[in-house]
């Protein structure tokens, strides 16, 4: 029976773990056609895309209510879609300011709704559990700990797993690629995918990467980007700042071959975070947003860690510099540390080796698919 499955993924690290899904899916339901939102990834496996990531990836609430007008306008292009074509099934994955209004509206439209990878309520606002039972039939959760703040819910919720470490542990059986490195010390920034965090967080990397330059005259610095229009923002951000190493690089993609190859790193906070830590290069959490969004979540977040390696291990394993507390001399000073066989770097590789075994090692899209294709 052929099924119509809408898939939305607003996001770059959704639509990497979307298309693995939906390849998987294929696998056990053939005749399934997809469309919804997503990316490159998404795109390349058959996915028929209404919008793209690119233009979906907005964090903050100031940002978000800039672009109120433009997310409204896609939710109404979504939802024409799914009253012309009447899918089968929808496959929220993550981006909760949007999958959960949309959530709402395909179940008035008797939409089965499946959520890959959970709302992170369990860190800012557990009161909205109710209302997701009442739009969501199946949630898919990736971390183990969450299974247990959605007891007594009503929401049938299943640890998958966690897509990261099939896809590291594919990644690191491959051969290591070239990387136009100046040095062979290499230290990788990862700014993030989003133009507001490039344009706050990438210039303080910058000064801080020129301090350790200074301090290691062996090291050079790499940033990966995720495609070519992310390059072109951080590009312009360089060009802007004053202050930045000589030895610099700029690749497009090959994020992983470059934390694979790096003697440490500089990220900001995300899945990125995750995946080095699962490929093993120690590295420093990094966040800045606008003030009234921190502010703001200071007052809603109920969790001691930011960074998702030190949430999983349930202790700092990682340092985390955020807001006024991210500036050129900390960032240099802890990156400092790890570069050597000190005692810091050596407590970070063990808190490694802590969180991949709390994670397992199932594949969590193939669990997925397992649960969709008798839907």
């Amino acid at each position: 029976m052929k099924k119509s499955i809408l898939v939305v993924a607003g996001e770059v690290s959704g639509d990497l773990h979307a298309a693995k899904v939906v390849r998987a899916v294929k696998a056990c339901s053939p005749e399934s056609t997809f469309w919804g939102i997503g990316g490159d990834e998404l795109r390349a496996e058959g996915v028929e895309l209404l919008e793209h990531t690119d233009q979906m990836s907005v964090m903050g609430i100031i940002e978000v209510l800039k672009h109120y007008r433009f997310f409204k306008n896609v939710l109404s292009q979504v939802l024409a879609e799914v009253d012309r074509r009447k899918p089968d099934t929808a496959l929220l994955v993550d981006y909760p300011g949007f999958n959960l209004r949309l959530a709402a509206e395909l179940k008035k439209r008797g939409v089965k709704v499946y959520y890959y990878i959970s709302p992170k309520v369990w860190a800012w606002n557990k009161k909205r559990i109710p209302k997701m039972a009442q739009v969501i039939d199946r949630l898919m959760v990736i971390f183990p700990f969450e299974v247990e703040v959605f007891k007594g819910s009503g929401l049938q919720v299943d640890f998958v797993g966690n897509p990261l470490v099939e896809q590291i542990d594919e990644f690191l059986s491959s051969n290591v690629q070239s990387l136009p490195r100046q040095s062979d010390r290499l230290i990788a920034l990862l700014p993030g995918s989003r133009r507001q965090e490039i344009e706050r967080i990438l210039p303080t990397m910058l000064e801080a990467a020129k301090k350790l330059e200074a301090q290691f005259p062996d090291l050079s610095f790499m940033i990966a980007t995720p495609n070519e229009r992310i390059e072109k923002i951080v590009n312009e951000q360089i060009y802007q700042c004053p202050d930045k190493p000589l030895r610099l690089d700029v690749i497009c993609g090959n994020a992983r071959e470059l934390m694979r190859q790096a003697a440490a790193a500089i990220v900001t906070s995300g899945t990125a975070t995750l995946e080095t830590a699962l490929i093993g290069t120690p590295h420093i959490l990094v966040y800045k947003t606008s003030a009234f969004t921190y502010w703001f979540a200071k007052a809603v977040v109920k969790i001691s860690y930011l960074g998702l390696v030190n949430i999983v291990a349930d202790r700092s394993v990682c340092p985390e510099l955020i807001q006024q507390d991210a500036t050129p001399e900390a960032l240099a000073a802890e990156t400092a540390k790890l570069m050597a066989d000190t005692p810091e770097r050596e407590s970070m590789l063990e808190g490694y080796a802590e969180v991949r075994k709390i994670l397992g090692s199932d594949s969590a899209a193939e669990n997925v698919a397992k649960i969709l294709c008798p839907a």
